[in-house]
């Protein structure tokens, strides 16, 4: 039986790590590399212009993470494959139900085992981002920025930039600098990412930076409202407000 056309693109920013999976997939006619990227950037282009079945992605990328790539990619079916020099994103990597982790420098015999697990999960669904940045039994990784993609533009906010979050039914209105962006995503699951000790779920439609929050004023009998350094006013709900008296008391 014939090994099935894998069309495959190439994710890293150092060129000889490229140009030695390249050497090393000649041995791999099946494999075809559609498109070689030197950054997070290209790889999301690439995906949306290519449609690929597979990913050979490095994890520690200048601008956009290896992890942060796969948030931005739409499609759910795409095999992935991590190559990396650093082994203390295997157990992510794992949980991530990623299809094999290529510790630099592999082997031509650990390639092609990797290709051979490939051939057997061609359209095998992504995983959630929770899962791939809080693995079992480990400390949470809290995000340090936001990425959203937005038509073809993507932007990236640091988390120390962020004001405030407010739900908009499947997505999250983000605030920051003055600007505010939409993300397709929960606001539950943006929650999980978030640094318990900075950001606060005051309300079930609302998360603030507590470093945003200028005073806290009471409306009426468990009634209050936040009030920040450049005048929004958030409401606040009754477990919200323990929450936040909890974190800043």
């Amino acid at each position: 039986m014939n090994a099935p056309l894998i069309n495959a693109i190439v994710v890293d920013d150092e060129m000889l790590a490229r140009q030695y999976l390249q050497e090393m997939l000649q041995a791999h006619p099946n494999v075809n590399v559609v498109a070689e990227c030197k950054n997070g950037f290209e790889a999301v282009k690439a995906v949306a212009e290519h449609s690929p079945d597979l990913i050979f992605l490095d994890i520690q990328m200048p601008k956009l993470d290896g992890f942060e790539v796969l948030e931005l990619i739409e499609r759910q079916d795409i095999a992935v494959v991590f190559a990396t020099a650093y082994d203390q994103y295997a157990l992510k990597a794992f949980d991530s139900h990623a299809v094999d982790y290529l510790l630099k420098p592999y082997s031509k015999e650990r390639l092609a085992k990797a290709i051979e697990k490939v051939s057997r999960n061609i359209g095998a669904p992504l995983p959630e981002m929770n899962e791939l940045r809080t693995p079992d039994g480990g400390a949470p990784e809290y995000l340090n920025r936001i990425v959203v993609k937005d038509g073809t533009r993507i932007e990236v906010i640091p988390i120390d930039k962020v004001d405030f979050i407010l739900a908009e039914d499947d997505y999250v209105n983000i605030h920051y600098d003055g600007h505010s962006i939409l993300k397709h995503q929960t606001l539950s699951s943006l929650a999980e990412s978030l640094d318990v000790d900075r950001f606060v779920r005051i309300h079930r439609s609302s998360i603030v930076n507590i470093d945003r929050v200028e005073r806290i004023e009471l409306l009426a009998r468990d009634k209050y409202i936040a009030i920040l350094k450049d005048r929004t006013e958030l409401r606040i709900s009754r477990s919200g407000h323990r929450r936040l008296r909890d974190v800043i008391s």
